[in-house]
C-alpha cells in the first residue's frame, strides 16, 4: 500500500489517470431516472483519491479545460452564428432571458445568505450543469488582489457547492421539464407531438429507422408498360410527383445503360427505379411487374456525408434543395449542432449542416459537389488549427475591459471558448480545413472536461469535507431555487409572449440550461424526436452566455 501511495503522490499523472478511470465508473451508476454522469463521477472520485494529499500544477489543468473549451466552441459555432439571425431570435430571446435570470437568482441567493464567491460560482455552475464555470470563475479568482490562501479557499470551495447542486440542477430539473412543466402549460407532450406530425414534421428520426430490419428506401429492377414508350425518363420520374422517384439504368435487350433525364423509354425495356417502398407498392405507375436482374442493379452505391456551405442552400426547404439538386439520392441523417434532428419537405438547411445521403455514388458525389463538401473518411487532425485556435483564443482573453468600473476579462479559457466559436463557424463555411473527426472532437470535449474536474477534485480533497460542513444542507434547497426559477420563468415567457409550440419551447428551456439529459426525457415523454428542433440554438448561446457568468459572478460577489 506505501508502494501505490508513493507512487500516486510523486507522480501525479497515474493519479489523475485513476481518478478518470473510477470517475467514469461511479458516471454509470443511475438511481431512478438519475444517473451521475462522468463529470460529477469524476469530481466525487478526484475528492476521494484527493485525501491522499495529492497536489497537481495547475497548468495541467488549464491546457485540457482549453482543449475542452475550444471543442465546445468547435461544435457549436454554426449555430451560435446562426443564432443571430433573424429567423431565431425568438430562442435567442428565450435563452438570454433563461441565462439573465440563472445569474440573477444566484447573485440574490448569494447575497441573502453570505456565500463566498467560491460558493456562489459552484452554485450555479452546478444548477445547470455547466462545468466551465467552475474553470473561468477559477481563472477571475487567480486574477484577484488577496492573499493567495484566501485564493485557495474560494477555489476550493467551487467544486463544494458544484457537487451538491450538481444533483439538483440535474436530477430535478430534468424531471421538472419532462413531468412538471407540461402541468404549469397545461399541456398534453404526446398530444402536442401527434399534431406536429398531421402538420407534416416527421415524429421519428433516420438513424431510428436505420436500426430496423424495414428500409424506407428500395431499388428494384421492373418491366416497364409498353404505354411508354417514345416518352422519356424525366416524364416517368414527373409521373410519380409529389412523390419522388428515379431511373438509375435502362436494360434493353443484352445492353446496359445508364438513365438521364432526356432518355427516350423504348418497349421492353427494363429499369432499376429507386422510390420509397410505399411508391414502388402503391400501383400508381406505369411498371408491369418485378424481374430478377442482378446485372441491372450491380452499379455502386454510396452514402457520404456533406457539409452544406452553398449559399444558394441555405435557408431553403429541404423540398426546394430536392427539386434543384436531389435527383438520384435520399436524405437518411440531418445533424445540426452535434444532434440528430427529424426533417421533412418543410425542413430549413441552414449553413453547417450534415446531410447524410445515400444512392448511386455519381449522383451522391454530383449533390456534394453542388450543396457543400463532402466528409471524406479520415482520423487526422487540422493540429495547425486547433493550436493556432487556442493561442489566437487566449490572447484575445487576456485583454481587460472595464465596465461600469468593474475589471472583466475572458481569461486563456474565455477566449479558447469564443476562438472555438469563430473557428467551428469558418469550418463549416470552408470545410477544405480546420477538421477534426468526432473521435476526436470527443476526446477533447469528454477527456479534456474530465481531467480538469479531476484535477479540481484532487486539489480540493483535503478541505472538501470541511467545506461541505461548512455550507450546511441550506445550500440544497438553495440550489433547487436557483436552478427551476429561471426556467419557470423562460417557460412563460416563451408560451405566453414568444408565443413558441411547447414541444420546441421544452427543448428551448433544455438548450438554454444546457441540461441535455433533459432533453432526452422530454423526448421520452412525449415519444417524439421533435423537441430537438428548439434545442441546437439555445444550447449554443445557453454555453456562451452562462460561462460568461463565471467572472462575472466573482466581479459582483466580492
Amino acid at each position: 500500500m506505501t508502494y501505490i501511495l508513493d507512487a500516486l503522490r510523486n507522480h501525479q499523472e497515474l493519479a489523475i489517470f485513476l481518478v478518470l478511470a473510477i470517475g467514469f465508473v461511479i458516471g454509470r451508476i443511475r438511481i431512478g431516472t438519475f444517473k451521475f454522469g462522468n463529470v460529477l463521477g469524476t469530481l466525487i472520485a478526484g475528492v476521494l483519491i484527493g485525501q491522499l494529499d495529492i497536489k497537481v500544477d495547475a497548468t495541467v489543468k488549464s491546457v485540457f479545460f482549453s482543449l475542452f473549451l475550444f471543442a465546445t466552441g468547435y461544435k457549436v459555432g454554426p449555430q451560435f452564428f446562426r443564432g443571430l439571425k433573424r429567423n431565431a431570435l425568438a430562442q435567442v430571446a428565450l435563452t438570454v432571458v433563461l441565462c439573465v435570470t440563472s445569474l440573477v437568482t444566484t447573485l440574490v441567493a448569494a447575497k441573502l445568505l453570505n456565500y463566498d464567491t467560491g460558493t456562489a460560482a459552484g452554485l450555479m455552475a452546478g444548477a445547470f450543469t455547466e462545468s466551465t464555470v467552475i474553470g473561468t470563475a477559477s481563472d477571475t479568482i487567480d486574477r484577484l488582489e488577496i492573499p493567495e490562501a484566501e485564493k485557495t479557499r474560494l477555489k476550493n470551495n467551487i467544486p463544494v457547492a458544484y457537487a451538491v447542486s450538481y444533483l439538483v440542477g440535474t436530477g430535478f430539473v430534468v424531471w421538472f421539464l419532462s413531468a412538471m412543466a407540461p402541468l404549469l402549460l397545461r399541456i398534453d407532450l404526446k398530444a402536442e407531438s401527434r399534431k406536429m406530425a398531421t402538420q407534416g414534421t416527421l415524429g421519428r428520426s433516420a438513424d431510428e429507422k436505420a436500426h430496423l430490419a424495414y428500409k424506407e428506401w428500395s431499388i428494384r429492377a421492373v418491366r416497364l408498360d409498353d404505354a411508354w414508350a417514345g416518352r422519356t425518363v424525366a416524364d416517368l420520374e414527373h409521373a410519380a410527383s409529389p412523390e419522388r422517384l428515379f431511373v438509375e439504368r435502362i436494360r434493353r435487350g443484352a445492353e446496359l445503360m445508364d438513365a438521364p433525364p432526356d432518355t427516350v423509354l423504348q418497349a421492353g425495356d427494363i429499369i432499376a427505379v429507386a422510390a420509397r417502398r410505399r411508391v414502388l407498392l402503391g400501383g400508381n405507375l406505369p411498371l408491369r411487374e418485378e424481374v430478377e436482374d442482378p446485372a441491372l442493379l450491380e452499379f455502386p452505391v454510396a452514402t457520404f456525408d456533406i457539409v452544406v456551405t452553398n449559399r444558394e442552400v441555405t435557408e431553403q426547404p429541404l423540398s426546394v434543395v430536392a427539386q434543384r439538386h436531389g435527383r438520384g439520392v435520399a436524405l437518411v441523417k440531418l445533424v445540426r449542432g452535434g444532434e440528430e434532428i427529424p426533417f421533412d419537405a418543410a425542413t430549413i438547411i441552414n449553413r453547417g449542416d450534415l446531410l447524410r445521403l445515400t444512392g448511386a455514388q455519381r449522383d451522391v458525389e454530383r449533390v456534394g459537389q453542388a450543396i457543400g463538401y463532402i466528409e471524406r473518411a479520415s482520423n487526422e487532425s487540422d493540429i495547425v488549427f486547433l493550436g493556432l485556435g487556442i493561442v489566437a483564443g487566449g490572447l484575445v482573453g487576456l485583454l481587460t475591459f472595464t465596465v461600469g468600473g468593474l475589471p472583466l476579462t475572458l481569461t486563456t479559457s474565455g477566449g479558447a471558448l469564443i476562438m472555438g466559436l469563430v473557428f467551428g463557424w469558418l469550418r463549416s463555411v470552408y470545410p477544405t480545413f480546420g477538421r477534426i473527426p468526432e473521435p476526436a472532437l470527443w476526446i477533447f470535449d469528454t477527456v479534456g472536461l474530465a481531467v480538469f474536474i479531476g484535477i479540481v477534485g484532487l486539489n480540493a480533497g483535503p478541505t472538501f469535507v470541511s467545506g461541505l460542513r461548512e455550507t450546511g444542507p441550506s445550500l440544497v434547497f438553495v440550489a433547487l431555487i436557483v436552478a427551476v426559477l429561471p426556467h419557470i420563468a423562460a417557460l412563460l415567457f416563451g408560451y405566453h409572449i414568444l408565443k413558441m409550440n411547447p414541444l420546441i419551447l421544452l427543448g428551448a428551456c433544455a438548450g438554454a440550461g444546457t441540461i441535455t439529459a433533459a432533453l432526452r426525457a422530454i423526448q421520452d415523454e412525449s415519444g417524439s424526436k421533435l423537441p430537438v428542433l428548439g434545442y441546437t440554438v439555445p444550447y449554443a448561446i445557453g454555453n456562451i452566455l452562462l460561462t460568461a457568468w463565471g467572472p462575472v459572478i466573482v466581479v459582483l460577489t466580492q
